[in-house]
């Protein structure tokens, strides 16, 4: 299982996890890495600072542990997670090798024939 991201991102989300754990007695929380249904394409990156669930496969990418949901494991393995900053948006960027269609907002993206329906971006 192979997970990578620049180092600007591994930056960012340590210090999200480090302000997480800052808490005294609290659960020990780290990056949460997982694939949900939802956005235009079908899928949506789901990204969160979080415990671990029991059956999470876990990797380190240099200084940080992340926890990969087992059922999205297939569709994350490859991926590169970079942090951009802009005038117009910031935030995490995916580059997915498995994608085989990304959305206008790269935000969701469409794995082949696996894909759920999306939803239109448009309100």
């Amino acid at each position: 299982m192979l997970v990578n991201m620049t180092e600007i991102a591994e930056l960012r989300l340590r210090a999200f996890v480090q302000s997480a754990n800052a808490v005294p007695d609290a659960p020990l929380k780290r990056v949460r890495l997982s694939i949900q249904d939802g956005g235009c394409s079908g899928y949506q990156y789901g990204l969160d600072i979080a415990p671990p669930q029991p059956d999470d496969i876990v990797v380190e990418q240099g200084k940080l542990q992340i926890y990969l949901d087992r059922q999205s494991a297939s569709l994350l393995d490859g991926v590169m997670i970079d942090y951009v900053e802009g005038l117009t948006q910031s935030g995490f960027k995916f580059s997915n090798p498995n994608a085989t269609e990304t959305c206008g907002c790269g935000q969701s993206f469409k794995a082949g024939d696996c894909s759920p329906a999306g939803v239109s971006c448009q309100s």
